[in-house]
């Protein structure tokens, strides 16, 4: 039997996980008493549970003090010859804070207290299990089916898996750089294609820009040696525990060379398969709707 334990921060869609294991006939539990791991797991791989070939068990800081005796149930779990897999989801604490409030939930550790102050308690209560976990899912920039991809991934297709989620993003300098950039380059050395009457209502979205920019030698080669140098530096940081790698790629609008370029960097990446890719233009409508 496939075991997989579901668990993370509150609010960094364990729930959700869990949700989208079970649509994928995994036979979950969620906030299962600790100290009934064992017979669950034996129950289910026994007489009584011959058609159960994969489960899920949910568990966060909602078990208390029971939580310090998970370490233990690990460890009886491994000695008995059961294996399982951990899977940690986390996100940015702004982001936890955001969601929190966006519900009207409380912090199941904050009690009447700051939401803030809640996540730095789970932080570390849960520290040992992010520590043991098989993989770790950095949710601050998913969106659900984005999360779903992983989820998929990992759990049903048996993909190779690295605890990293990539997120390329475009964007428009006059807008603003995004804050949660960390690494950021600026394409606006390249021709414009706003110049190009016929160009200037389309993005990089459209054919007829991404050729445009493209077919320019300075483009490409900044292109391949963009992908060299990202390419190097994932796995360095994924050395260093990093999670989430937001890379940020900006033209004046956002629009046209930045969107350009993005998408360029994102197939490049897609075709290694072997961490979380996604890719966002934060800017690329935003001239229409100023318009309006």
């Amino acid at each position: 039997m496939r075991l997989v334990i579901v668990t993370g921060l509150s609010g960094a869609g364990k729930t959700t996980a869990l949700k989208m294991l079970e649509d994928a006939r995994y036979f979950c539990v969620d906030n299962l008493p600790i100290p009934l791991m064992g017979k669950f797991v034996s129950l289910m791989s026994g007489t009584q549970g011959e058609e159960v070939q994969n489960a899920a068990i949910g568990i966060d800081a909602r078990s208390g003090r029971a939580l310090d005796e998970l370490e233990v149930e690990l460890d009886k779990l491994s000695q008995s010859g059961q294996k399982y897999e951990i899977l940690f989801l986390d996100a940015d604490d702004r982001v936890l804070v955001k969601r929190y409030k966006e519900s009207r939930r409380s912090h199941p550790l904050a009690m009447s207290g700051r939401v803030d102050d809640g996540i730095r308690q789970e932080r570390k209560k849960m520290e040992f299990l992010k520590e043991r976990a098989d993989y770790i899912i950095d949710t601050t920039h998913l969106l659900t089916r984005e999360l779903r991809k992983e989820i998929d991934r990992i759990f049903v297709d048996n993909g190779k898996f690295r605890n990293m989620v990539i997120s390329v993003l475009s964007f428009g300098f006059k807008y603003g750089i995004p804050e949660d950039a960390d690494l950021v380059f600026d394409v606006r050395f390249l021709p414009n294609p706003y110049y190009v009457d016929e160009l200037r209502p389309h993005t990089g979205m459209d054919e007829d820009v991404y050729r445009y920019v493209m077919e320019n030698q300075v483009a490409r080669e900044f292109a391949a040696k963009l992908e060299d140098m990202v390419k190097f530096l994932i796995p360095n940081y994924v050395k260093e525990g990093k999670t989430s790698l937001v890379i940020a790629i900006g033209c004046t609008g956002g629009k046209h060379r930045s969107v350009t370029l993005a998408r360029v960097l994102y197939d490049r990446l897609l075709e290694t398969r072997e961490y979380g890719i996604r890719l966002e233009h934060r800017d690329i409508g935003k001239d229409a709707l100023l318009k309006k």
